[in-house]
């Protein structure tokens, strides 16, 4: 693709306005949210806004940085939303920096396709998930036991109990389908507090939270066909 001496000057033009309202936002916010990390400033396609990144959550300025916005931004014409898009590729994950060992591991068919779920045994959406789980096949399954203690009081002490139980994976189907609660102290050497460092250091908030071998991560539930669809979206 050729540009003209006017297309390339208006290009350069663009460029050089974005930089300069790039330092003038990141001034601004420095001034406001004095120790916030601002990790980048980017021009949105929409509004004249700008989209900050900044302490791990996204939001909307305009060129000065004299008002700002947040929340989601949805695109009414494909129902989607664009800012939850935007933190999945920005909080995206190193598949290859995962500690898999400290994972359950589950493989169902020729286990080609690679899914880490970072679960909370008592979280009924992280149960619900695991049902959908059953209807998909050639796939396996890293599952982080990862306890949300404020939400979930007795969620460290049974993710140990599974742990060390003879058979893991029978241990945490029996749980998540009937509550049944391994029968061991849960002394045992174990992961379940590493995976909660791990959990936190990645920024992970809620359960189940996915995260595909392309690094991709998606918050929440999804139900199977929708899990079918991503795994092939986010193959690695």
């Amino acid at each position: 693709m050729k540009f003209t001496p006017l297309a390339l000057a208006a290009t350069l033009m663009f460029a050089t306005a974005a930089q300069a309202n790039e330092a003038v936002i990141r001034k601004a916010l420095t001034q406001q949210f004095p120790g916030a990390t601002i990790a980048s400033v980017q021009k949105t396609p929409y509004s004249g806004l700008f989209e900050v990144y900044l302490d791990d959550q996204l939001i909307y300025v305009d060129g000065k940085a004299q008002y700002v916005f947040t929340g989601d931004v949805i695109d009414l014409k494909n129902r989607s939303n664009l800012t939850q898009a935007r933190l999945n590729q920005l909080q995206a994950v190193k598949w290859d920096t995962l500690p898999l060992n400290n994972a359950l591991k589950t493989v169902k068919g020729n286990g080609a396709r690679k899914l880490v779920v970072f679960s909370d045994v008592d979280c009924p959406y992280c149960r619900k998930f695991e049902a959908e789980l059953t209807k998909v096949d050639n796939i396996t399954v890293y599952t982080f036991l990862y306890p949300i203690e404020g939400l979930h009081p007795k969620a460290v002490q049974a993710s140990k109990q599974i742990w060390c139980a003879p058979d893991r994976n029978k241990a945490w189907d029996d749980y998540i389908n009937n509550g049944s609660v391994p029968k061991n102290d849960g002394k045992c050497a174990n992961p379940v507090e590493a995976t909660i460092a791990l959990g936190n250091k990645l920024k992970v908030s809620g359960t189940p939270t996915l995260i595909f071998a392309n690094g991709q991560r998606v918050p929440g539930m999804v139900p199977a066909a929708q899990l079918e669809k991503l795994l092939t979206a986010n193959a690695r």
